[in-house]
């Protein structure tokens, strides 16, 4: 079971008591933008995948973590998605309970996660789209030392007729010499 300490939270793998939080912020509409989720999540499906939680990153190619509080307050989850063991890469995606923004959660929970990506895995990067204007995720990433790598542009569909561009940003890892 992985259990990350970082400085202000911890991350700790999914567990069956998580199925009420993850249902409410899987069908909060004001988040699927940045979650591309089209459809509410049902809660025998979210129970199935907390069933599965515990499979292996190299078999799932994904992993969510649960971002808790020193005082074990559930306040967000951070993932892997895109798990990429040849290539040695993996994206990155966070989500932060809106009571709990803008009190430096995000970005400890996010060092915890590159330090553990970067020292445990080895991963040679990571990445992550973000939408143009999220700007407090443009700025939680690039505070971490993520740079913008390109633009997608009007690509993600927001209303009807209505677009916008996405950023992709990227980290190499400091560790690992380029070819």
């Amino acid at each position: 079971m992985i259990n990350l300490q970082a400085q202000h939270t911890y991350l700790r793998a999914p567990e069956q008591s998580d199925l009420d939080v993850l249902y409410n912020w899987e069908n909060n509409t004001t988040i699927w933008q940045v979650s591309n989720t089209l459809v509410p999540f049902s809660r025998f499906v979210l129970e199935q995948y907390l069933l599965n939680a515990h499979l292996d990153l190299f078999t799932n190619k994904q992993l969510r973590l649960i971002i808790c509080t020193k005082n074990d307050e559930t306040i967000g989850c951070i993932d892997l998605y895109e798990f990429d063991p040849h290539h040695s890469r993996a994206g990155i995606g966070i989500v932060i309970a809106k009571e709990y923004r803008n009190k430096g959660f995000a970005d400890d929970a996010l060092k915890a996660l590159v330090k553990y990506c970067f020292e445990t895995l080895c991963l040679n990067q990571l990445y992550c789209a973000i939408s143009e204007s999220n700007f407090a995720s443009i700025k939680l990433f690039e505070n971490n030392g993520f740079t913008k790598s390109g633009l997608k542009k009007q690509w993600l569909k927001i209303g009807p007729g209505v677009f916008e561009s996405e950023w992709t940003f990227q980290l190499l890892n400091p560790n690992k010499a380029g070819i």
